[in-house]
């Protein structure tokens, strides 16, 4: 599950940045969520990390995708 996080910025900044960032191809929510990782990596250790990504790999197995097969009427 994601979640959003809001920040406060001057309104001049937050359009100079997205100009700027935009020339460099990329956008202010691709810097930003950059960071964010960075940040994750830097703060929380490593074996919270690993057990984190073990159990959503683990929910990821636990939900099958479902195929909505239709039932045939064949004798």
């Amino acid at each position: 599950m994601k979640n959003t996080v809001n920040i406060s910025l001057e309104n001049e900044k937050i359009l100079a940045l997205k100009m700027y960032l935009a020339q460099k191809n990329s956008s202010l929510d691709d810097e930003i969520t950059k960071f964010a990782e960075q940040l994750y990596g830097k703060v929380v250790p490593q074996n919270v990390r690993d057990f984190i990504e073990m159990t959503a790999k683990r929910q990821n197995v636990a939900k099958p995708k479902s195929v909505s097969e239709k039932p045939t009427n064949q004798p």
